[in-house]
């Protein structure tokens, strides 16, 4: 649009939650909604209309035609906000059919022009109010709201040294010698809280300003022309990205959460109102090739990708999405290709991609166009658009077919009847048939092609261990509870509470929780009992019981397993631990339900993938004779290491192939509040040497960083850094007051 319109549309939105620069940011529904219309040819103004939306709580499930709107008419007597005329609606739908309707009927009675083009202060009421709701609720929008100007945008145009962030009504008013009654409008700079709704007469106020600030800008001296209005996307258009393209850092977010089966448009849905860069949703898969949940996403601008911040743990269904910042690097990492044969097949624009997976080896183009071939008598269709063009096999750089495929399909509809014959069969093997994406269609590419997307691990840590099998025995004394299944919300308190009884026999720090990469709860807790007996006692009476939490409305059934110290250290160093091994002591070691560490085990590390071999921790023949600990002391108690040495070679940079879990600082009934305590120490004190320690640290934090829930020998008074570690440990007690023995 480059003429000037003929009506500019001044609205201002309210919701029922914060205001002023968050306005939109707590997902609350939009409650009032004010407008006036300009006459920008004549400089006329029209009347001030109040849209109050109030849902209908009753019970009645009658349906409402006339009801649904209440019009009040105040033309000689204002109502309480100041507006000429009152609207109530009881939906957003109805709402903003009738604010469509309203607005057409008056600028068809004015009779000078037709075209018009809403006007707001700011991006938020339009971008971070109506249309996030409207997508929310699948409701259809006027085209009216696709377009819009920015009144402090066009300020700027005029005085161009004033701070776009720091501007509002009140702030252009006074630029411009505009009268201001500054003890009725409302300045949102003012020190008042963001959180708490508007007055409804605040609303009116801000639009009788704004106006006043249109019609001082259409006359001298400025005569400003509004003829480049502000463009909301109405669909997200798919596309392809070079890795030789620049990306800005400050144009990407990264959202964790998402449902397994969402895909680009649903990330489009849920950013409704900010333009997406053509191609720029990309979902992110883990080392299977399946989706994680989590995407990349790409805005047209930095302005764009700041709105997207402020809807951190907004909803998609019933699931919060977190979103973050990323760099274009990321974004690169994920979405970029630089296969020309990739670039051509997904040039082809308006086109529904399915991923086919678990292809015979053998499978040809003429298989899959017969595999998709409508059945004798059937009147769906599901034609691959192009032929053979419009498939896509992956292979690996050799050449050799993954079992992999790409299909293009011209409409939503073929792609609906395709995804119908999932797991059908093609010769001997069924077919796993999923919505895909031009971003994923890269990442399994470029998995294939090139060098791995997700990098593995270089040589294990088994290398440098004794040759000791990962495994524990079965047989030792089960006097420890798994509990597995947690809400995500459970802290220490609750668990304490779901043990009921049984936490008069935790022993001192005895519960951890398990935390994952992130320091996110991972679900899963260890606690430390005082006797076998009461541990299988607590697993047998609390077994899927439901847990509640004090932080969340959520609750869950818990599962209890027994298990020793020595599987506790093997699944908080990485491991993993089977439940079927908590009820079976006879079992072989082969079905213990015990897996290594991930991180520990050679397998994961491909042959064609070789490091620079290292020298074992301790020697064979020491290992031999029997000259180091049980398992579970070296997990729990790690061995100091000689200076200089390191685990992994310099060159190499060590990564987990799957999620690794690191234990939390532990608890216990007597540190939480729930038993007092005897003493300040539970057990006698002792002290550990800690011989070369940076110059540059930051003192007693790190040093409770790195000591914080190791087990210790209470019979041991000094520890030296090169001392023998040893392999009993009964009491299995903790380092406590971690503050009253740190010297430095």
């Amino acid at each position: 649009m480059t003429a000037q319109v003929d009506y500019l549309v001044v609205v201002f939105t309210a919701t029922s939650g914060a205001s002023g620069e968050l306005l939109g940011s707590d997902e609350k529904e939009l409650v009032q909604l004010v407008w006036q219309l300009v006459n920008v040819n004549n400089k006329t103004l029209g009347k001030v209309n109040e849209l109050l939306i109030r849902p209908d709580l009753t019970d009645s499930t009658e349906e409402k035609t006339d009801e649904d709107v209440v019009v009040e008419c105040k033309e000689d007597d204002e109502s309480s906000s100041g507006a000429d005329c009152v609207y109530t609606a009881t939906s957003l739908d109805s709402g903003i059919n009738t604010f469509n309707l309203q607005l057409t009927n008056e600028v068809n009675s004015a009779g000078a022009g037709t075209s018009l083009c809403l006007c707001a202060d700011g991006q938020l009421h339009i971008r971070q109010v109506i249309h996030p709701e409207a997508a929310g609720k699948n409701i259809l929008v006027p085209d009216c709201f696709y377009s819009f100007f920015d009144l402090r945008k066009e300020f700027m145009n005029h005085f161009p040294n004033s701070d776009l962030k720091a501007l509002n009504a009140h702030v252009m008013a006074e630029s411009l010698s505009l009268p201001v009654d500054v003890p009725t409008v409302w300045d949102p700079a003012a020190n008042q809280d963001p959180l708490a709704a508007l007055p409804a007469e605040v609303a009116v106020q801000q639009v009788r300003l704004m106006t006043s600030i249109i019609l001082a800008l259409l006359s001298e001296p400025y005569c400003h022309s509004f003829s480049n209005p502000e463009k909301v996307s109405e669909r997200f258009e798919s596309g392809t990205c070079s890795k030789m393209e620049k990306v800005c850092d400050n144009t990407v977010i990264r959202a964790r959460g998402l449902p397994w089966q969402s895909s680009d448009q649903d990330i489009a849905r849920f950013f409704k109102g900010l333009n997406i860069a053509k191609g720029g949703a990309a979902l992110c898969l883990n080392a299977q090739g399946r989706r994680n949940g989590e995407a990349l996403v790409r805005f047209v601008s930095e302005e764009h990708r700041d709105l997207a911040l402020q809807r951190h743990k907004h909803h998609m269904g019933n699931r919060y999405i977190e979103v973050y910042k990323a760099t274009g690097e990321d974004f690169l990492k994920i979405a970029g290709g630089t296969s020309n044969e990739v670039a051509m097949f997904l040039s082809r624009e308006d086109q529904i991609i399915v991923r086919m997976r678990g292809l015979p080896f053998n499978a040809t183009h003429d298989d899959v166009l017969r595999f998709f071939s409508p059945e004798d008598g059937s009147k769906e269709t599901c034609a691959v658009s192009g032929e053979k063009e419009g498939i896509l096999f992956v292979r690996y750089p050799d050449g050799r077919p993954t079992g992999d495929a790409f299909v293009l399909f011209a409409c939503e509809e073929h792609a609906q009847c395709a995804l119908r014959k999932h797991k059908e069969l093609l010769g001997k093997r069924y077919i796993e048939l999923f919505k895909s994406t031009a971003a994923e269609v890269q990442q399994v590419l470029n998995r294939y092609s090139s060098a791995p997307l997700i990098p593995v691990a270089p040589a294990p840590l088994v290398s440098v261990l004794p040759s000791v099998s990962l495994l524990p025995h079965p047989g030792g004394m089960r006097d420890c509870l798994r509990l597995r299944g947690l809400p995500y919300t459970a802290s220490i308190e609750d668990i304490l509470t779901f043990l009921g009884e049984f936490t008069q026999d935790v022993r001192q720090h005895g519960v951890h929780m398990v935390l994952n990469q992130q320091g996110r709860p991972s679900g899963d807790c260890f606690i430390q009992m005082t006797s076998a007996e009461r541990a299988l006692q607590a697993s047998q009476r609390l077994h899927k019981h439901v847990m509640s939490s004090q932080r969340g409305a959520n609750s869950r059934y818990v599962e209890v397993f027994p298990c020793s110290a020595e599987e506790m250290g093997l699944v908080l160093m990485g491991g993993s631990l089977s439940h079927t091994h908590a009820h079976t002591h006879t079992r072989s070691r082969s079905g213990t339900g015990l897996s290594p560490p991930p991180c520990k085990s050679r397998r994961l590390s491909p042959p064609t993938y070789s490091f620079a071999p290292v020298q074992p921790m301790l020697p064979t023949e020491a290992a031999a004779a029997g000259l180091y600990p049980p398992l579970g002391q070296v997990l729990l108690a790690p061995r100091p290491m000689h200076p200089g040495h390191a685990y992994y070679p310099a060159s190499a940079q060590l990564y987990m192939n799957y999620t690794t879990y690191y234990p939390s600082p532990p608890g216990s009934p007597t540190t939480l509040g729930f038993f007092p305590a005897h003493s300040s120490m539970s057990s006698p004190g002792g002290l550990v040497r800690m011989p070369g320690l940076p110059y540059n640290g930051s003192g007693v934090k790190d040093l409770i960083n790195a000591v914080q829930g190791y087990q210790y020998a209470p019979e041991d008074a000094l520890i030296h850094a090169h001392g023998a570690v040893h392999a009993h440990d009964p009491a299995r007690t903790l380092l406590t007051q971690p503050k009253e023995w740190v010297c430095i």
